[in-house]
């Protein structure tokens, strides 16, 4: 059996990578590093095989912590532990850089104190900036990093870092960047489940600016088998950016989830623009169609549906997630309050 380490997977897109790879990977036990901090939630891991699931709460700042869950014989280290709300950094960056960055560099040093075969960075194409209104131009492994905002920045500094591993101390290393996820537990500050929330409890929808920015969307588990190809397939020291080749406006996703819920498009609320809002996300992922042999499996549609269906049916999930702490967060945002 092959021991994987997994750090963030009690969130969003850790959680569906480690139930992936215990799917469809039964040579591998997985331990699960993460920290619980407000978007992780072990509600995310339940139905998956114990048997082959170790979880460990901890956090990847914490030198000795990271050293005594990480196995003496593991394969890979996969990153997915981060601060990753592009508000929140505005708001504050500390944690943004304290977490991306050191705790980068300290996995890293663990990863090489363990002899790990593999270490998997999974960055955001954020790192990359933004890229003209209605161009023909797409983010590539060969764009330059040039982070807009703290969070960006601080991912963008993260991959240096694991640059620097590699060409110091020859820790092979695979770097994945991502465009914007969608699908089942998402925490619900992003957009499509943010929306589908305030859809279904007959709240306002608020909309950064002219609801024109665009991003490329894409469904988790096909993001999720596209980081394990990287690791079986990639070359060291490579870059892989991973995109469904879906651009879509963020007025046009909002409008389409309410036609979805039967829901009017008085509901929409624009807002005042996020600072430093990047304009365009777009990616080309032929590289890793061609190397890794990876092509998304989710069409929009579909996972869209899927995504709708999901929050109808665990709304209990979607209100517990919205008490607390995150009402406080929307408020200081969206200048309103949750019902």
């Amino acid at each position: 059996m092959k021991e994987i380490f997994v750090t963030g997977g009690a969130g969003f897109i850790g959680s569906a990578f480690i139930r992936l790879v215990l799917d469809e990977h039964p040579g591998s036990n997985i331990v699960n590093f993460d920290a619980l901090t407000y978007a992780g939630n072990l509600e995310n891991l339940e139905g998956i095989d114990d048997s082959r699931h170790t979880f460990i709460k901890g956090d990847i700042c914490g030198r000795d912590e990271v050293l005594a869950a990480m196995p003496d014989d593991c394969e890979a280290v996969f990153n997915f532990a981060a601060e990753s709300h592009v508000d929140r950094s505005i708001h504050s960056a500390d944690e943004f850089l304290r977490t991306n960055i050191i705790g980068t560099q300290i996995l890293l040093d663990a990863a090489r104190e363990k002899n790990v075969r593999r270490f998997v960075q999974v960055s955001t194409d954020e790192v990359m900036g933004s890229l003209p209104d209605e161009s023909d131009e797409f983010f590539t492994e060969s764009s330059p990093l040039q982070p807009n905002s703290p969070y960006a920045a601080s991912k963008a500094a993260a991959e240096f870092v694991v640059r620097a591993a590699r060409e110091t101390h020859g820790v092979d290393t695979v770097v994945t960047r991502c465009g914007n996820n969608y699908g089942p537990r998402q925490f619900p500050e992003k957009l499509i489940p943010l929306m589908i929330a305030n859809a279904m409890n007959d709240e306002s929808l608020p909309v950064y600016g002219d609801g024109k920015n665009v991003r490329d969307w894409i469904y988790v588990d096909d993001h999720c088998r596209a980081i394990w190809l990287a690791f079986k397939k990639g070359r060291s020291g490579e870059a892989y950016n991973i995109g469904a080749r879906n651009e879509q406006y963020n007025i046009d996703i909002v409008k389409s989830l309410l036609d979805s819920l039967g829901k009017p498009h008085s509901l929409i609320n624009y807002v005042t623009d996020r600072l430093g809002h990047d304009r365009r996300y777009a990616i080309d992922p032929a590289k890793a169609e061609t190397e890794l042999g990876w092509k998304p499996l989710t069409t929009w549609e579909q996972g869209l549906a899927k995504t709708i269906d999901w929050y109808r049916e665990n709304q209990d999930w979607v209100n517990r997630i919205r008490n607390g702490e995150y009402r406080s967060y929307y408020k200081s945002m969206y200048g309103a309050a949750l019902k």
